[in-house]
């Protein structure tokens, strides 16, 4: 007997942000409306508004559009659960690039939507305050490979934060860091330089300053084993406890986020089709550039949001 292909929902991170995200599931599905509205309530301020009208500058705000992807990305899920009749998840796991593995938090029942919304504007707000005590940013080297940013980086005291897909790396670290990066990856032969549009250093040392706070936040916060194996930003591994599960977001603060070998792992284990849930099609992009066999789909509006009806069930 042929076995079943496997699916896997996957959840993006903060930059697929954009005004009028989500607003045409709000007006169509009640499931995607109580997302948004219990996201209002808990945060006691119009999130939705944020998302639907913007401004934009308010918007890109780490500490908003944290919440905001994370909210827009389960309207999405529960608007495709609505659409297609099914309460619970076919896929076979989950993943989210940083800010996105909160929201497969939520998608594994690992947390409640009320309390992730919470966790990730606290997480916004401390990365951001972290920005503000060491002034760093975030660059995208794009034509190289593993071994010669990671030469890079040690001659520029800079970071490897995201091993995003072949010839895709991002790397963090101070102003004057980033610079020498700049100038040594040119030199490398680097196609393009891509500064990134974000408030700090993520998922490098110099995070390390909110670790302890953070810890001290996620200790309020109440946890529940996953229903869906997730697979970890730092280790590209399953996570299958509360204990890993705690652990892995304090490391992935300051640790290189994984998505290439994410997305390896779940392909080795079956995976033949990636639905990317939320605002933006980043992740499709990259997953086709690590296995352009598999197929990917998007889940981010009307317009798409039944596709996940004629997902095929993992087991």
């Amino acid at each position: 007997m042929a076995e079943i292909s496997k699916i896997a929902y996957v959840f993006p991170g903060q930059g697929s942000q954009s005004v009028g995200m989500g607003v045409d599931l709000y007006s169509r599905y009640s499931a995607a409306r109580e997302v948004f509205d219990e996201a209002d309530a808990t945060l006691g301020f119009p999130l939705s508004r944020l998302c639907f009208e913007g401004p934009e500058k308010e918007l890109t705000k780490t500490d908003n559009a944290q919440p905001a992807i994370l909210v827009t990305s389960i309207a999405c899920l529960r608007a495709a659960q609505q659409a297609s009749n099914k309460d619970s998840s076919p896929s076979s796991f989950v993943a989210g690039h940083s800010l996105g593995e909160y929201t497969a938090l939520v998608a594994t029942k690992v947390l409640n939507l009320g309390d992730a919304v919470r966790l990730v504007r606290e997480r916004g707000r401390l990365m951001n305050e972290a920005g503000q005590k060491v002034p760093g940013s975030m660059l995208a080297i794009i034509g190289l490979d593993i071994d010669t940013v990671e030469d890079i980086c040690l001659h520029s005291k800079s970071t490897i934060s995201n091993i995003n897909c072949p010839g895709q790396i991002i790397i963090s670290g101070t102003t004057d860091a980033l610079a020498e990066a700049s100038k040594l990856a040119r030199i490398k032969g680097a196609r393009r330089l891509i500064p990134l549009k974000v408030s700090a250093a993520f998922h490098s040392p110099l995070m390390e300053p909110i670790i302890a706070e953070f810890s001290e936040v996620i200790s309020n916060f109440t946890f529940h084993p996953p229903v869906i194996p997730l697979i970890a930003n730092v280790t590209a591994e399953p996570l299958t406890d509360v204990a890993s599960i705690k652990k892995e977001l304090l490391k992935q603060l300051r640790h290189c986020i994984k998505w290439q070998p994410s997305i390896e792992y779940m392909t080795r284990n079956g995976v033949t089709s990636f639905y990317e849930i939320g605002p933006g099609r980043v992740l499709s992009g990259l997953i086709k550039r690590i296995d352009p066999r598999v197929q990917t789909f998007n889940i981010s509006g009307i317009e798409n949001v039944t596709q996940i009806g004629n997902s095929a069930t993992s087991n």
